[in-house]
């Protein structure tokens, strides 16, 4: 993936579009700590929705020619045991994908049964081709050069460990004015990654603000309407996720004037999964502060 605007955009999906285009607010009054928990709750019921984070059971990545798939330990792709023993065979060649449901195996698409072979669509495309068996949903990401199948299961048992997000307390004073400054032209910056590569992405200008009598800058990516800042900070693997929490940033006023709502960071998918692939802070989002507010670390085991 050459653009990590896609991956934006499919980070924020899962979460709803509310999460994605939620304002961070107009006002610090009194209603202000009782809307940004109501935005907690709705995180929550995002995080276990059918297309959330929380029931994401698998992640392959797939070889070039034909990979054989099931719950048989024969198979390329091994999936858990629920599946069964050989579900059929999906083909890589060149960037165009086809899968072959097993004989007598029940395979669907958007409600009818997968007859024959059938070309699939990867989330690179902005919608990828979903299939299902059971409580089992497949379908083929992409990263890089990289092809993977993401697998869900819808019954998952994290949809009921997990029953609360742990986060801060609201505080006001961490909903922060700041100002866009914009580049004349986008500028590229390098963003890293969970899988140990990097991608290249635009970043429309930068954020400025003041704490503590001391200015600091956020570089987002995004467009001047939606930013979007993948940031760090002191808390990082002591009470907040090691890997560094997202911010939706709304766009600046025609003063170019913003805030940065602190309140509403909250924790990649990688925090509650292994099977997610995600964006890690720049090198120049890491703040040297603590930034005691919004999502702290989950609560749940990890595998990585």
């Amino acid at each position: 993936m050459k653009n990590l605007g896609i991956l934006t955009i499919l980070l924020c999906l899962p979460f709803g579009l509310f999460q994605c285009q939620q304002p961070s607010g107009q006002d610090t009054g009194g209603d202000y700590v009782s809307k940004v928990r109501d935005w907690r709750e709705q995180r929550l019921d995002n995080l276990k929705s059918p297309d959330g984070w929380l029931n994401l059971a698998g992640l392959y990545w797939l070889d070039e020619g034909a990979n054989t798939l099931g719950s048989d330990s024969t198979r390329d792709v091994v999936f858990p045991p629920k599946a069964p023993k050989r579900l059929g065979t999906l083909e890589l060649n060149n960037g165009q994908i086809r899968f072959t449901p097993h004989s007598n195996v029940q395979v669907m698409h958007e409600s009818k049964r997968v007859q024959g072979t059938m070309k699939l669509k990867s989330d690179a495309s902005g919608k990828a081709t979903t299939l299902s068996h059971g409580p089992l949903r497949w379908y083929v990401i992409k990263r890089g050069d990289q092809h993977g199948i993401r697998l869900r299961d819808l019954e998952s048992p994290l949809l009921d460990k997990l029953d609360s997000i742990p986060a801060y307390p609201v505080k006001p004073d961490w909903r922060i004015r700041a100002t866009f400054k914009p580049y004349e032209e986008p500028k590229s910056i390098t963003i890293p990654n969970v899988l140990g590569g990097t991608y290249q992405d635009e970043s429309p200008g930068e954020l400025r603000f003041t704490y503590r009598n001391k200015q600091y800058t956020l570089h987002p990516t995004g467009s001047r309407e939606s930013l979007f800042v993948v940031f760090g900070d002191d808390t990082n693997a002591e009470t907040t996720y090691g890997g560094g929490r997202f911010l939706v940033v709304e766009g600046p006023n025609r003063d170019n004037i913003t805030h940065l709502d602190f309140n509403k960071a909250y924790n990649p998918p990688c925090a509650f999964t292994p099977y997610a692939t995600c964006p890690l802070p720049p090198r120049q989002n890491i703040l040297p502060i603590q930034v005691e507010a919004g999502e702290k670390a989950p609560g749940l085991e990890r595998t990585h």
